[in-house]
């Protein structure tokens, strides 16, 4: 079994003040896009983090980060005490093959004139599997990750099955190099909701039995508090971390206004409770543009609780509590 003591576990990978901006537009127009600013995080050896907030907030470009695919344009990013920027060829390449990407449309990742055996056996034979235990390890592969029976799929092509389906393949694809960390990306949302729980399972399952750590990246919060309840989660607004900590304890005691306002929009399936909750606690609906992020605390436009110091000054990230962290001058001092 994996310890789940976070506070004793190894660093595997961690971002230190890093910041990416990118150049939009022509010659004659240059806009600037920041889709992040001066986040650091740590994802832990067999940890799973959940990374929640809006679409357009830099979720997506904080996983490539991760990755070692978008190299920022300042910070650094660190694997096991070594800035992956500064890597040797050969440490590059070894670095590629202990991390992998799940993204949200299995679809697109899968080869449509592939079918499933080809689509396995493939990285099998490159990782030094012999022609003839092929077919029973891509059968062993389809039964660890729960495609039953796997005779009856060896043949089939992408098309032929469906979202849940494909997306297991995704997976059992992306453990054959024994990765480290897995990032995924919104890898439940093109799923049938009567089949997302099975996924997080399947996750869940490689994390427990296979020791590999998650960031996991979405929008949906009810996911993000499924997936990661015995991890962290980490909730980005516009490029910036404004609130992390232990799973449990930030949902049940959010501290930053947007993080409150995120859980208020939430559904609730209980129509009696849908009908006493309050109005969204946000004075405007509209994320502001990327281009354009309001000087001070870049939430003070939404915020019911804005104040004067809030449009000038940046707030930073603070310990409030054991490992609950959140960037806002307000806290402790807001209706719960």
């Amino acid at each position: 079994m994996v310890n789940r003591n976070y506070g004793l576990m190894e660093s595997l990978v961690e971002l230190k003040d890093i910041s990416v901006t990118f150049k939009m537009g022509g010659l004659r127009k240059r806009a600037y896009v920041h889709a992040l600013s001066d986040v650091s995080l740590c994802l832990s050896n067999q940890e799973i983090l959940a990374v929640v907030g809006e679409s357009g907030c830099g979720k997506s470009t904080l996983g490539r980060v991760v990755l070692g695919l978008i190299r920022p344009t300042s910070g650094e990013v660190i694997y096991m005490g070594e800035n992956v920027w500064r890597r040797k060829r050969k440490q590059s390449k070894r670095f590629q093959s202990i991390r992998q990407i799940v993204h949200q449309d299995s679809y697109a990742a899968l080869n449509p004139v592939r079918t499933v055996y080809q689509t396995l056996s493939a990285p099998l034979i490159h990782y030094g599997i012999k022609r003839e235990n092929l077919k029973e390890e891509v059968c062993n592969l389809l039964k660890f990750i729960g495609v039953m029976p796997p005779d009856y799929f060896l043949n089939k092509y992408p098309h032929h099955l469906s979202g849940g389906q494909r997306q297991r393949i995704v997976f059992a694809r992306s453990i054959i190099p024994k990765p480290k960390f897995i990032v995924a990306d919104e890898p439940v949302s093109m799923i049938d909701a009567s089949l997302r729980l099975s996924i997080l399972d399947l996750m869940m399952k490689l994390n427990e039995e296979l020791g590999i750590a998650f960031l996991y990246i979405t929008h949906d919060l009810a996911t993000a508090r499924y997936i990661a309840r015995k991890g962290r989660v980490v909730v980005i607004y516009l490029g910036r971390i404004v609130e992390r900590g232990k799973l449990d304890e930030v949902f049940q005691r959010p501290l930053h206004p947007y993080f409150q306002a995120l859980l208020a929009a939430a559904p609730i399936p209980d129509p009696k409770l849908a009908r006493k909750k309050k109005v969204l606690p946000l004075k405007s609906m509209e994320l502001p543009s990327v281009e354009n992020v309001p000087s001070g605390c870049s939430f003070h436009p939404r915020c019911l609780y804005a104040e004067e110091i809030c449009t000038r000054e940046r707030p930073i990230l603070k310990e409030y509590a054991s490992d609950h962290w959140v960037a806002c001058y307000k806290v402790g001092r807001m209706p719960s």
